[in-house]
């Protein structure tokens, strides 16, 4: 999807962007009630799931990996984009008169290259999923042992007697691993660019 953003044009491509970054910017409530209408047993998308392949997603832990990846998509994508979007395209039209077909110039020019938004991508967007609360509670409830998230567990502890030392320490536990996670992009990020460069 970062490819096709950077480098195709095409009509209704700003519409897809704007697609893309919608999580942003809408209230995650909003999110995870459109995934509960479009994946639910109910929904278009979630009864034909459930009915042709057994699949369901509404109140089950793979309901609340799709509204993290949901959320999440947005903020993997962007630096992806951006990074791809950087490289100097005679790099690739070089590699292309030199006998590479389009997916050989993808592979060992454009993906090498675009590695550290890649890295930051892949490590933002887990980040991202990792705090995600609003989406994920409308789309798949808070059952313990199913589809509680670390911030729903936080959500559940804060309200009954006796949870806040619990709570606290899944908030240092997410505080860490958040912190590790930003961290580990930039050290990849970083690593990635000194050997795409050669350093």
């Amino acid at each position: 999807m970062a490819w096709l953003l950077a480098r195709r044009d095409f009509w209704g491509k700003a519409l897809l962007d704007a697609l893309i970054h919608l999580p942003l910017v809408l209230p995650p409530v909003v999110t995870g009630y459109l995934l509960l209408l479009s994946f639910g047993r109910k929904g278009p998308v979630g009864e034909f799931l459930d009915h042709y392949l057994g699949i369901v997603f509404s109140f089950r832990w793979t309901g609340a990996a799709l509204a993290c990846g949901v959320m999440s998509f947005p903020l993997l994508v962007r630096p992806m984009r951006l990074s791809i979007e950087a490289i100097d395209r005679r790099l690739e039209q070089a590699a292309g008169t030199l006998g590479a077909t389009p997916w050989q110039v993808f592979l060992t020019v454009t993906l090498p290259l675009a590695l550290p938004g890649i890295v930051a991508g892949m490590i933002m967007g887990f980040a991202k999923a990792l705090g995600e609360f609003g989406a994920t509670i409308t789309f798949v409830s808070n059952i313990p042992g199913e589809t509680q998230t670390i911030s729903s567990a936080i959500y559940s502890l804060i309200q009954t007697p006796d949870g806040d030392l619990p709570a606290l320490r899944l908030v240092i536990i997410s505080a860490i691993m958040a912190i590790g996670a930003l961290v580990a992009s930039e050290f990849f990020a970083r690593r990635a660019l000194r050997r795409v460069h050669g350093l």
